[in-house]
C-alpha cells in the first residue's frame, strides 16, 4: 500500500465573488481509507469537498490528488424525470452495451463499456442486496423517496470504483434501516472515502478523523469517539495550563507592585537623608543616580517577566476552545393545555395534538411524512366530525429545504420583517444568543453557511410576532454539525408552545424531551408510542 497521502493541500485559499474568504492558506493531507471530516458549521467543510472534487477552483494554492474522484453533494441534483440508471451513473454504459448487442461496431460504444460487460448483472446483485430486487433501471427518480435516491446515488459512486470518493451528509433523510444499508456500503468500500456527516454511527465506521478548525487541518487516528476523547484530554490539559499561566501572571504582577513600593520607599528615604544634610551633595547625587539606574533596570526586568507571563496566558487561552451554548428567553405563546392544536390524519387513523405537547413524527422512507405535514389541519376544519372546531393559525413551519426567506436580505432584516416591534438592539441580542454574531448577522442570507442559514430560519420562527403556538420542523438536523444539533435542542427547550418534529435522528429526538411519538407505517396507518423506535 502506498504511503503517499491520496490528497495533499498546498497553501489552499478560496474566496467567494463577494470577497468573503472561506479558506485561507490551508495546508494538510488526508490519509487513505475511511476518513471522517469534522468541523463547525461555517468552517468550510463543504467548500473544501467541492474544491477537492473540482466543482470549485481555488483562489490560490493547489491540491494534489488523483483525477478520478467521485462526489456526492448535500443535495442530489439529478432531475426527477431522470432514470435510476442515470442516478447510478451507468446509463451511458448500459446504452452502449445495448447498442453493441444490437450490432453496433462503433468504437465509442466499446470505449463506453470498457471492462464492464457484466455491469447489469452486478447492478442487479447490488440492488438485491439493498432490498431493491424488483427496481427497474428505467424507473424515474421522481418516484423514489429522498432516502432511496440518496442510497442509490451512494451505490452508484461505489460501483464507479473511483480512487477517492467524497460524501457530504449522505445519511440526510435516511430512516434507520436505510442508514444501516448505507453503513454496509461504506464498510465494504474500496479506496478512500471522505465523509462529512453529523451521523455519529457513520462517523464511528471511520479509520481516521480529520478536523477543520481555526483555518487548520489536523489528522486524528481512529473514529469520531477517539477524536473526541483525545480532544477532551487536550482541552483538560489546556485548561490547566491556562489556569497555571494565569496564576503565574498574578504572581508576577504582585511582585512588580511590591518592587515598585520598595523603590518608592528607598527614594523617599534617600530624599530625606539629602534634605537633613546627612550626606555631602556630590555623594547624594551619585547615590541617587545609581539608585535610579538600578531601579530602571529592576523595572525593566520585572516588566519583562510580566509581559512573558501575559504572553503565556494568551498562548494558553488560544488552546482552550469555547463550548457555545444557546440560552434563549422566548415570549410565552400562551397556549392552554386543553387547546386543540392540529389534526393529523392518515388513511383511517387520525390524531389531535393538544396544548403544548412535544411530538415526534417518525416512519420509514417513502411513508409520506412530509406529505402528511402538508395536509395537516392547523386552521378551521370544515368537514368530518371535527367540523367547526377552530385549530391554530399561529404556526411556524420549517421545511426540509430552507425556502421562504429573502436570500438577498441579512439575518437582521429577515427577522425584522417578522418582528416589527423589536428594536435593532433586541434583534441583534437574540441573534447573538442563537450564535449569529457580528458580520454573520449583517451578511446576506445567501452568503451564509448551511448552519448559519438554518439559525436565521429558526430565528424567524422563534422571534415572530405574535409568538407561534405550534412549530413544525421537517428534518431540522440535516446539514447541521454535531454541536449545532445540540444547540438546536437547547433552543427548542426554551420554547413553550406545541412542537411537531419529523426526524430520523434518534439522539436529537431524545434531547427534545418529547411527550410521545407518532409513527407512520408504510401502509399509511398512524400509531402512538412512548419509545424512540426511529
Amino acid at each position: 500500500m502506498s504511503l503517499t497521502p491520496p490528497i495533499t493541500l498546498h497553501n489552499l485559499s478560496f474566496e467567494w465573488p463577494t470577497g468573503q474568504r472561506a479558506l485561507n492558506s490551508l495546508d494538510g493531507t488526508f490519509p487513505a481509507g475511511l476518513v471522517g471530516l469534522t468541523g463547525r458549521n461555517g468552517s468550510g467543510k463543504s467548500t473544501l469537498l467541492k474544491l477537492i472534487a473540482g466543482v470549485l477552483t481555488p483562489t490560490s494554492g493547489s491540491i494534489d490528488a488523483t483525477p478520478h474522484i467521485g462526489y456526492l453533494p448535500q443535495m442530489i441534483t439529478v432531475e426527477r424525470d431522470a432514470s435510476v440508471a442515470r442516478l447510478l451513473g451507468v446509463d451511458t454504459t448500459l446504452s452502449a452495451l445495448k447498442a453493441i448487442e444490437a450490432g453496433s461496431v462503433d468504437p465509442a460504444d466499446f470505449d463506453a463499456v470498457g471492462d464492464n460487460w457484466d455491469i447489469e448483472a452486478r447492478i442487479q446483485a447490488e440492488l438485491g442486496r439493498l432490498g431493491f430486487e424488483d427496481l427497474a433501471l428505467d424507473r424515474t427518480v421522481g418516484t423514489l423517496s429522498g432516502g432511496e435516491a440518496m442510497l442509490l446515488a451512494v451505490l452508484g459512486l461505489q460501483l464507479a470504483g473511483n480512487e477517492i470518493t467524497l460524501l457530504d451528509e449522505p445519511t440526510n433523510n435516511l430512516d434507520q434501516p436505510t442508514k444501516q444499508l448505507l453503513y454496509e456500503l461504506v464498510r465494504d468500500w474500496k479506496g478512500t472515502v471522505i465523509v462529512v456527516s453529523h451521523d455519529l454511527e457513520l462517523l464511528e465506521l471511520m479509520e481516521h478523523t480529520v478536523e477543520l478548525y481555526g483555518g487548520e487541518l489536523r489528522v486524528f487516528g481512529g473514529p469520531y469517539s477517539a477524536y473526541v476523547e483525545q480532544l477532551e484530554t487536550e482541552q483538560l490539559a489546556a485548561q490547566q495550563a491556562a489556569r497555571t499561566a494565569q496564576a503565574t501572571l498574578k504572581v508576577e504582577k504582585r511582585q512588580r507592585v511590591e518592587a515598585e513600593t520598595k523603590l518608592a520607599r528607598a527614594k523617599r528615604k534617600g530624599r530625606a537623608e539629602q534634605l537633613s544634610g546627612g550626606l555631602p551633595k556630590i555623594l547624594a547625587n551619585s547615590l541617587r543616580q545609581k539608585s535610579e539606574a538600578n531601579a530602571g533596570k529592576m523595572r525593566s526586568q520585572l516588566d519583562g517577566k510580566v509581559e512573558n507571563a501575559q504572553a503565556k496566558v494568551d498562548d494558553a487561552d488560544r488552546m482552550v476552545r469555547e463550548v457555545e451554548h444557546i440560552n434563549l428567553e422566548l415570549a410565552d405563546p400562551q397556549l392552554p393545555a386543553g387547546k386543540q392544536v392540529a389534526l393529523i390524519a392518515s388513511g383511517t387513523t387520525q390524531h389531535i395534538i393538544q396544548g403544548p405537547e412535544r411530538v415526534g413524527l417518525i416512519g420509514p422512507n417513502g411513508s409520506g411524512k412530509s406529505t402528511l405535514l402538508s395536509q395537516m389541519h392547523v386552521g378551521s376544519v370544515t368537514e368530518g366530525p371535527l367540523s367547526g372546531k377552530l385549530f391554530l393559525d399561529r404556526v411556524g413551519y420549517l421545511p426540509q429545504r430552507l425556502v421562504g426567506l429573502d436570500e438577498t436580505l441579512s439575518a437582521m432584516e429577515n427577522v425584522a420583517a417578522v418582528a416589527p416591534s423589536a428594536t435593532s438592539g433586541q434583534i441583534r441580542n437574540m441573534l447573538a444568543r442563537l450564535l449569529l454574531r457580528g458580520t454573520s448577522a449583517d451578511r446576506a442570507l445567501g452568503l451564509l453557511s448551511g448552519g448559519e442559514r438554518f439559525r436565521v430560519y429558526l430565528a424567524t420562527l422563534l422571534l415572530a410576532e405574535p409568538t407561534a403556538q405550534l412549530l413544525i420542523l421537517d428534518e431540522p438536523t440535516n446539514n447541521l454539525d454535531i454541536d449545532s444539533v445540540r444547540q438546536l435542542a437547547e433552543a427548542l427547550q426554551a420554547y413553550r408552545g406545541a412542537l411537531l418534529v419529523v426526524s430520523h435522528d434518534q439522539q436529537f429526538l431524545e434531547q427534545l424531551g418529547l411527550d410521545y411519538l407518532l409513527q407512520l407505517s408504510g401502509d399509511g396507518s398512524l400509531s402512538k408510542s412512548y419509545a424512540n423506535p426511529v
